[in-house]
């Protein structure tokens, strides 16, 4: 027990120590760009008169203060700051995709900024230093970590089998998650009180609400961490406003979905966002075209049915990745893992979701957002809707090209955790999210296991 005190104590000065961390290589990436902007850039600008005197040294600061803001920005967007919290390899892969975003950012403001062409190479060279400094500080920092923090010591409360996959999940992170005791939700109180004093930690899965709401009140009082599986009505809770009756606090929750005003602000920033990149994309969209066609002579496009806002139908478009008899049975059926109905052509489309570029037209026709829950097909929303009746809430808002359960989730996530996901994202909803999630789906793209496939044709519902 000293052991654990001692471990708790600990825990206390996390957060200075993570952003120290963070702090150094912040740091080292605003040095390597002063290096490159004094000794090649800066020099270059500073041979022209006008523009020696405006970048004096307080230019010169404006331009580091603008790399770290971007450092800021692309690194708390991909979350890879998170040492201890993620893999190393999450953590190389997120900075090393932000501070790409940020090079070529920066490059094209100095060719703005000297009004032609720079070279890149200056920039190419710091940007390779800095990934080998992202592999040396994500590993030292995890080192660091990992001496200074053991895992916490942690007692699951389950109400029933869904704690398994939980249990899971959490011990293939050994390194922050040890679950030490698993104690069923009808014990007694007087027991569970005993277990919460001995653990550092507590999971809460599937705990019925009476129950869970005195266990999370001791909790409070030994000042131990939680972590819950939310149900769909704590969701809705998570997104209700805050408002006071003279001295009596009072939560709202509006269940309406989305405003006019939020509705229109969307509206608008699909247009703007979706016409620039089906333009940008179009020549790309004519390759995979010509090499659908080209590979069995089929029909390029695959439109489907689909249900948007209010249960209404549309027809989606899609660039066709299996064979032209993939459903010659009439029965749908999901993609599965291996799925031999899918061509070599749609195989390479899939991977990096190209196959969903013909969605932008969904967008601007109005049938789609940029940002939403994904389309289901009604005859598999149908069946997800009997075994789920709330599965319907996610129709509170427009379909989505990308969405919040298919940035954390996977292909193969189970229509519950779907659902949830989805239902975080309308309560939570802001201009800013749909900002975070579309640069997330971009991190996501060249992750395979974003796009697998279900493990057989009904497993997805079977999971429930």
């Amino acid at each position: 027990m000293s052991d654990n005190k001692e471990n708790r104590k600990g825990y206390k000065y996390k957060g200075f120590i993570m952003s120290g961390i963070s702090v150094v290589l912040v740091a080292f990436f605003v040095l390597s760009y002063a290096y490159v902007w004094n000794n090649y850039y800066n020099i270059r600008f500073s041979s022209d008169r006008i523009t020696a005197d405006w970048f004096g040294w307080r230019g010169s600061l404006l331009m580091y203060c603008i790399y770290a803001l971007l450092i800021y920005f692309f690194s708390g967007i991909y979350n890879g700051f998170k040492i201890g919290t993620l893999r190393v390899t999450d953590i190389i892969y997120s900075q090393t995709l932000s501070i790409v975003f940020i090079n070529l950012i920066t490059y094209l403001q100095l060719c703005l900024i000297s009004r032609y062409i720079v070279s890149p190479v200056p920039m190419l060279v710091i940007t390779v230093v800095d990934f080998a400094f992202i592999v040396l500080w994500a590993f030292v920092g995890n080192r660091i970590y990992s001496k200074l923090y053991a895992p916490r010591r942690m007692v699951i409360i389950y109400g029933s089998k869904q704690a398994v996959p939980l249990v899971e999940k959490m011990s293939a992170r050994a390194d922050r998650f040890m679950i030490c005791r698993a104690i069923k939700s009808d014990e007694e109180m007087g027991l569970i009180r005993e277990m919460i004093a001995e653990y550092d930690a507590v999971i809460l899965c599937d705990v019925p609400s009476p129950k869970k709401n005195d266990i999370i009140k001791i909790c409070f009082s030994m000042s131990k961490r939680i972590y819950i599986t939310p149900k769909l009505s704590d969701i809705i809770i998570r997104g209700a406003d805050q408002v006071h009756l003279f001295d009596t606090p009072l939560l709202v929750c509006k269940n309406s979905g989305l405003s006019t005003g939020q509705l229109a602000a969307k509206r608008v920033f699909d247009l703007v966002v979706s016409i620039p990149a089906f333009v940008i994309t179009l020549p790309l969209m004519i390759i995979i075209a010509a090499a659908v066609k080209i590979y069995d002579g089929g029909p390029v496009f695959y439109t489907q049915e689909r249900y948007t806002k209010d249960r209404r139908i549309f027809k989606l478009y899609k660039f066709r990745s299996m064979r032209v008899d993939a459903e010659k049975d009439g029965i749908p059926r999901l993609a599965a893992q291996n799925d031999d109905r899918i061509t070599p052509i749609g195989k390479i489309i899939r991977m990096v979701r190209m196959d969903e570029l013909p969605q932008f037209i969904n967008v601007i026709k109005g049938d789609m957002s940029i940002v939403g829950p994904r389309p289901e097909r009604p005859e598999l929303a149908e069946i997800n809707e009997v075994k789920m009746p709330e599965f319907a809430y996610r129709l509170k808002v427009k379909a989505g090209l990308t969405g919040y359960a298919q940035v954390m989730g996977k292909y193969n996530t189970t229509p519950y955790d779907k659902l949830r996901l989805d239902l975080m994202y309308i309560e939570q909803y802001s201009f800013l999210l749909d900002l975070k999630l579309i640069m997330m789906t971009i991190k996501i793209l060249f992750i395979p296991e974003s796009t697998e496939g279900v493990r057989s044709d009904m497993d997805r519902y079977k999971q429930q």
